[in-house]
């Protein structure tokens, strides 16, 4: 199966809030991994309707702080599709609008995800698509 262009637009946008808040007031670093998951299923699903499970995320190294307002995109590519398992790669990038500062690179990873049948069992990506 070939994938879909990379797409145009962020897989995920968003405005981080109070409550994603660490003690020491950053955005908790669990927060943007749950984002990051969100947005390779947005992907993986883009490429082809199926039912995915993350079976690894890939070296994540967190560059800068995510504050309170910072605006977050999230911009997924597909790497590679497998027979059942897609590996997307997600940039993670912030503007933070009261210093002006835009496209701040946060963070990125890639992840691996396998479409499962409705047994649960690992499935063929291509099969029925």
């Amino acid at each position: 199966m070939t994938s879909l262009p990379p797409s145009t637009s962020p897989a995920i946008r968003t405005v981080m809030m109070p409550r994603d808040t660490n003690p020491q007031g950053s955005i908790f670093g669990g927060v943007l991994l749950s984002l990051i998951d969100q947005a390779a299923w947005i992907e993986a699903l883009r490429q082809a309707n199926r039912r995915y499970v993350t079976v690894a995320i890939n070296t994540v190294e967190f560059k800068q702080p995510v504050l309170v307002g910072d605006i977050l995109s999230l911009w997924a590519t597909t790497r590679k599709i497998g027979r059942t398992s897609i590996t997307v790669h997600v940039d993670v990038r912030a503007n933070r609008p009261e210093t002006h500062q835009d496209d701040i690179p946060v963070t990125a990873a890639d992840v691996v995800m396998v479409a499962l049948d409705h047994a649960g069992r690992p499935m063929v990506i291509g099969a029925g698509h």
